[in-house]
């Protein structure tokens, strides 16, 4: 995994100055996020590394039916160096690089229980103070919590979940 991420980061790079410059940061999201879910496919791994398979054919399947010369021109270079492979990791990359860019901080919010769209805003305006920047927020249940949410935003977690709490109470008694 380490070495995909390793090979994807240039291109991530390159994809991504190519979207800045030409203002389709959006745009090139959608399109790499499509090529990442086509070439995850079965079908299509399983002709990945097949030289019987023209990359040109194989591009069009990766391709969006509203992709730009520049996206497909990234795709083809992607194909010659045999990179077609590394599409989920080089979205994933191009995904941060965007978020660095537009100053969006993606957190996610797991709870106990389903939170309502109060809880969601009030979480929001918190994280959005805390962090200096908009957040992107999604959520998650995980009952196991007993109480309370653990929040994952980049390196930071915030854990005040009843688990844990109760996790270190029992630690503190033992001692």
């Amino acid at each position: 995994m380490s070495q995909a991420l390793t090979l994807a980061r240039p291109y991530a790079r390159a994809v991504f100055s190519l979207a800045r410059e030409q203002g389709r940061l959006s745009q090139f999201s959608q399109q790499l996020d499509f090529a990442a879910i086509a070439v995850s496919q079965p079908a299509v791994q399983a002709v990945l590394g097949d030289p019987r398979v023209a990359s040109g054919d194989l591009i069009d399947v990766l391709l969006p039916t509203d992709a730009d010369a520049g996206f497909r021109q990234f795709l083809v270079v992607l194909g010659e160096n045999r990179r077609l492979p590394l599409l989920p990791e080089i979205a994933g990359l191009f995904g941060q690089l965007r978020a660095e860019a537009e100053k969006v901080v993606k957190a996610t919010v797991t709870s106990a229980t389903a939170l309502d769209a109060a809880e969601i805003a009030k979480l929001h305006e918190s994280l959005k103070k805390r962090f200096g920047s908009d957040v992107e927020i999604s959520t998650a249940v995980d009952a196991n919590l007993i109480g309370g949410a653990v929040i994952a935003a980049g390196d930071v977690v915030i854990d005040g979940s009843l688990r844990t709490k109760l996790a270190r109470l029992g630690a503190a008694l033992a001692n």
